[in-house]
């Protein structure tokens, strides 16, 4: 189980904005579950928005019209009969608030107005919902989170990633209350914060790095790509010439049992060691040492993996961390790998 409060960590380093000084009380406030977090974030996120401004967005808008405007839709204004009325139905171009983001929003918010959250965070929403007045309801199962982000909507991205927490948290699991939405930040789409986490964490307190999330090419002896898959590293840290290559793992379970033996999956060390030996073979000649880490998220388990295997050249690393216990405890094992591995 993740304490509350290092989920509250995690997303201010996933998402810069969370050091703001609107957002700097949440800090020292108490929450009994994920929900209830996800809920404080979402309302003062939402009242921030507001006094920026909220998304509006050139929207297509038809309606049956008796002056000309737009777009005259002339097979539907037969269609309707509304051209035996005289009117016409018109397409046009309208400045709105009815935009996916601000439905999301919207939604989310009704969804948490139905939820175990108190009664002080449901006034509140209620309050904000007022703004929202002129956006539609959209369906949560059926929301597209592939959404894009520009310049003009860059200040919706976390809002979206709690939308997103929020819905398939309380929408996917079949338990009630606070317990789905505390199952649902331990189980389900909790290792998407923890990959960002993990690579933000380096990106900001440790500048000297390069932080990056590339993809690394198969190296090939012949042209032939047909049907490799693509191999998508979570986090690569580099310094001067020592590359480290993180794969974040966020499961129920670490290890598995084989004849009597705790082992880890193997599937995973063939991943990591593969991400390696062809960083490597990319860069070779260069003098670069790569490493591979896979870094497990803390589960129930008495055994907590940790050691370091030399592979055909190659240091690969396995480390677990305790993602509920005390945040300066995980501060201290993240710099620990970058001292370890890349001599910061």
């Amino acid at each position: 189980m993740i304490a509350i409060r290092n989920i509250y960590y995690m997303l201010s380093y996933a998402f810069r904005v969370l050091r703001e000084q609107g957002y700097q009380e949440l800090e020292t406030e108490e929450f009994e579950n994920g929900q209830e977090l996800c809920a404080a974030i979402l309302i003062r996120g939402i009242s921030m928005q507001i006094r920026r401004g909220l998304g509006r967005d050139y929207l297509p808008v038809t309606e049956t019209r008796s002056t000309l405007r737009g777009k005259i839709m002339l097979s539907e204004s037969v269609r309707n009969g509304a051209i035996f009325r005289r009117q016409l139905v018109c397409m046009d171009d309208e400045f709105s608030l009815d935009t996916p983001m601000n439905r999301i929003l919207k939604s989310v918010m009704e969804l948490l107005l139905h939820s175990g959250i108190s009664q002080k965070r449901k006034k509140a929403l209620r309050k904000l919902l007022v703004y929202f007045r002129d956006v539609s309801l959209v369906d949560l199962h059926r929301v597209n989170w592939n959404l894009q982000y520009h310049r003009n909507n860059q200040t919706y991205r976390m809002l979206m990633f709690l939308c997103r927490l929020v819905t398939e948290g309380l929408l996917q699991s079949p338990q009630s209350g606070a317990r789905r939405m505390a199952h649902f930040l331990d189980d389900q789409q909790m290792y998407q914060l923890y990959e960002r986490f993990i690579r933000e964490y380096y990106r900001q307190e440790f500048p000297q790095i390069t932080v990056s999330a590339p993809q690394i090419l198969w190296q090939l002896d012949d042209p032939c790509r047909d049907f490799l898959p693509a191999m998508q590293a979570d986090v690569m840290l580099q310094y001067e010439k020592k590359i480290l290559i993180i794969d974040a793992k966020y499961y129920k379970r670490i290890l598995r049992e084989h004849y009597g033996k705790q082992t880890l999956y193997s599937s995973n060390l063939y991943q990591i060691f593969t991400y390696v030996k062809n960083k490597e073979a990319q860069l070779a000649g260069q003098g670069y040492q790569v490493s591979g880490l896979l870094l497990y998220a803390g589960t129930e388990e008495e055994e907590k993996p940790q050691a370091d295997y030399h592979m055909s050249g190659n240091r690969i690393g396995v480390r677990t961390l305790d993602l509920g216990g005390d945040f300066e405890d995980i501060r201290g094992a993240l710099d620990g790998i970058a001292e370890e591995y890349l001599g910061v």
